[in-house]
């Protein structure tokens, strides 16, 4: 089956073209076209009016949304948060766990896997285990009745139920310089967040392959200028890849400018770190189990006033960075989906070019999605 895309803003990384045409064949990209090429003939054609056509957006780093958890004991749960994804653009998800009883992570993977097996919707490229080997000083929005020592047995026999593609540790806690290099050996991204650590703490994590550090600038030590922190680190190497979250309120806009300004495009990965009440009106939500009130769209613990992650839709997120930093598109595409790609060591996602998996989101002049492509097909 073939579908013609014409009348495309293709924006790729390093590409902006107008008037562009695609050819899909199957669930691959087969060809794109200048506007001066000869179109062929297809099975379906899709006028995309003039609208921009980026490849798939991939969200390594979210808990929720439409009034679900991605750890939910609703098996319907994914399925329902995966089709919101898809509204966003999102073609591609890591489901994220929180600090949990293993019991509860086990089932979780459990309802994460039947959906991977079936995607209906954005498909499931792996587990986010975020927690719950983090220190406690460093908590967050996370629940500090569960908190544990790093357990590399305790991670493999949940990846043999679902894969897991990357957790989120404290590198400074005991263990955990040993369990760096157990995730990597296993093949799965090792990434720090929820933590104290120097910046000589993460360069020995760095030195095992710790190359990512999760929402940049949230629960991490500080820039300081007889202690750069991990703020610092994220800024200064450029090996190290950062997560952000672009909801101008877990980074303000000028923090926002300033890490775009000096760390290399391909090292930051757009997160939205969304939690159930994403897609809903303002009210009282949860997270893994503590009460949460969101407010003019910012999620916070009703306990302490902590972010309790977003709302964020990443579609908008994109509009966003756009916004704020004013650099060509066909630079900042490479945040939403190549990047992630790149992490994880997926090698056909996040460009429209020929041999690339044919997921494709189609957004107007205000970034909001009119048409999601997912293999080929369309599925909005």
């Amino acid at each position: 089956m073939t579908t013609l895309i014409t009348n495309a803003h293709l924006i790729s990384p390093d590409v902006d073209l107008r008037q562009a045409a695609i050819l899909l064949d199957g669930d691959r990209i087969k060809k794109v076209f200048r506007p001066q090429d000869a179109k062929p003939a297809a099975d379906h054609v899709f006028d995309a009016k003039g609208q921009m056509v980026v490849p798939g957006f991939i969200d390594t780093h979210f808990h929720g949304g439409m009034g679900y958890e991605t750890t939910s004991d609703d098996p319907k749960a994914i399925s329902i948060v995966a089709e919101a994804k898809l509204k966003e653009g999102v073609t591609s998800i890591c489901p994220t766990t929180l600090t949990l009883p293993q019991e509860k992570l086990a089932a979780s993977l459990k309802n994460i896997e039947a959906y991977r097996q079936k995607p209906a919707f954005s498909k499931v490229i792996g587990t986010h285990l975020e927690g719950p080997y983090i220190n406690p000083e460093c908590i967050g929005a996370q629940n500090p009745a569960f908190l544990r020592k790093a357990d590399i047995k305790e991670v493999l026999n949940l990846n043999k139920i679902s894969p897991v593609s990357f957790v989120t540790y404290a590198v400074e806690m005991p263990g955990s310089l040993e369990f760096t290099e157990q995730l990597c050996a296993a093949g799965i991204c090792p990434s720090c967040g929820h933590t104290n650590a120097t910046f000589a703490q993460f360069e020995q994590g760095r030195q095992r392959g710790l190359k990512r550090l999760t929402h940049f600038c949230n629960q991490m030590t500080k820039l300081h200028h007889r202690e750069i922190g991990l703020v610092g680190l994220g800024l200064y190497q450029d090996d190290v890849a950062i997560e952000m979250i672009c909801d101008k309120i877990h980074l303000c806009p000028d923090m926002i400018r300033l890490a775009f300004k000096v760390k290399p495009i391909d090292k930051i990965i757009i997160i939205t770190d969304a939690m159930e009440a994403t897609g809903l009106a303002d009210g009282n939500y949860q997270l893994g189990g503590l009460a949460v009130v969101v407010s003019e769209g910012a999620a916070r613990l009703a306990a302490n006033g902590a972010l309790a992650g977003s709302t964020l839709q990443f579609n908008n997120a994109l509009k966003n960075i756009a916004e704020v930093t004013g650099m060509p598109l066909s630079k900042l595409i490479k945040t939403t989906s190549l990047n992630q790609a790149i992490s994880l060591g997926l090698k056909d996602l996040g460009k429209i070019e020929p041999g690339y998996v044919a997921d494709l989101a189609v957004l107007d002049d205000d970034f909001r999605v009119t048409a999601v492509f997912v293999d080929g097909a369309r599925k909005v």
